[in-house]
């Protein structure tokens, strides 16, 4: 009877001790994740260079190999000068986008002059359609119409020739960018030995499949920067606003920055369009065509050609942008997918992992389906194979 006691006294102390080493592993990872998402807010400066280093990587690898195997470059050849090339086309993008907007902003003048001729027109308009005194409606001087439009103009090409840190990125993504592809083989083997319990094959297919889901989402993007802003493009001129070609194509770039860079990119060519235009529907027309490409290019254009290619599902797309956002600002919305989907493989490929990869993935369609759906159709198949039982 004793030792009955004793054993059971036991068990309820092993039973305790157990509760209380889950609960301190879960709050110790729950401490972890803490630490390493306050890690990852500090470290920013020095982690978003070797982000964007590697998402390069990922585009200039085949012009690398290109010199290598065809033009049988040495390594190091091949890099320098694969570098220069991105780089170049790179730097004359922006300078074509800096001189545009420099041109926008030293319109802004008139443009300032035509919109404020119009807010003013507007509210009179209001005035005298709802009987409203001139002292009740917020007029021009109240709220300083042309300051604000001048103040915000000027700050378009002042932010992106002051930012501090798109100058320390300018020089340090380069330096990263080339170490990563010289030491590419370096690299590798260091992952191997980092993964040591694993085989060479199994470390390679997971390195070859991130490459892949890297070099397949940006292949993607660019095709369908290149449709929205043929779009873009098409319908500005269309409406016959000035610089259309630049206005649409701008707007496309600005996919880069999911959700939020289709409204900055419809913000210049409304103001524009509000500004040299006689009537109001313009603008109004420039804002509902763009919201509906963004529709098509977000809906169709988008799942269609990159859907296949990054099984991710939305909500995980969607949560991925408001984290990294949070976390590092319009550059962190930039690399939110790639990372997200790397992400995913990792997890698929680690055991112990598999259900957060799993939840990352695009669900299958029977998951989707009601239960009466699901029942409807295996009765289906049972009324379907007694026929075919009857006639044989």
């Amino acid at each position: 009877m004793k030792r009955y006691i004793l054993n059971i006294y036991n068990k309820k102390q092993s039973l305790a001790m157990t509760s209380k080493i889950s609960i301190s592993n879960r709050a110790m990872g729950l401490f972890a994740i803490i630490a390493i998402v306050f890690s990852l807010y500090i470290l920013k400066p020095l982690i978003m260079p070797l982000l964007f280093a590697m998402i390069l990587g990922v585009m200039i690898f085949p012009v690398q190999q290109f010199f290598e195997r065809r033009w049988k470059c040495s390594r190091i050849f091949a890099t320098i000068f694969s570098i220069i090339i991105i780089f170049s086309i790179t730097a004359i993008l922006f300078l074509i986008i800096f001189i545009q907007l420099q041109g926008f902003v030293n319109s802004g003048e008139d443009y300032v002059i035509r919109i404020t001729e119009l807010y003013e027109n507007i509210v009179n308009y209001m005035g005298d359609a709802f009987n409203i005194s001139n002292s009740k409606v917020i007029n021009n001087k109240d709220i300083k119409f042309d300051q604000l439009l001048k103040g915000n103009l000027g700050r378009v090409t002042v932010f992106i020739s002051e930012s501090g840190s798109f100058m320390s990125d300018l020089i340090l993504v380069p330096i990263y960018l080339f170490f990563f592809l010289y030491y590419r083989r370096f690299l590798r083997t260091f992952a191997y030995k980092v993964f040591k319990n694993k085989t060479q094959s199994f470390v390679n297919t997971m390195i070859n499949k991130i490459y892949n889901v890297q070099k397949n989402y940006l292949a993607g993007l660019l095709k369908v920067m290149l449709i929205v802003g043929v779009l873009n493009t098409i319908t500005l001129f269309v409406l016959g606003i000035e610089n259309a070609f630049f206005f649409g194509f701008f707007a496309a770039l600005l996919l880069l920055i999911p959700y939020i860079g289709v409204i900055i990119g419809a913000l210049l060519p409304t103001i524009v369009a509000l500004a040299t235009k006689d009537s109001i529907w313009y603008a109004f027309a420039v804002m509902g065509v763009f919201g509906f490409i963004q529709f098509l290019e977000g809906n169709f254009i988008t799942p269609k050609i990159t859907g296949s290619k990054v099984s991710m599902n939305s909500f995980i797309a969607i949560f991925s942008l408001i984290a990294f956002a949070m976390l590092w600002g319009i550059s962190g919305m930039i690399v939110a997918l790639p990372i997200t989907a790397s992400l995913k493989i990792i997890f698929d490929h680690t055991p112990g992992y598999e259900a957060y990869g799993f939840v990352m993935g695009e669900p299958v369609d029977a998951l989707l389906q009601s239960k009466a759906k699901q029942r409807l159709k295996v009765w289906k198949t049972l009324r379907q194979e007694k026929a075919n039982s009857r006639k044989s």
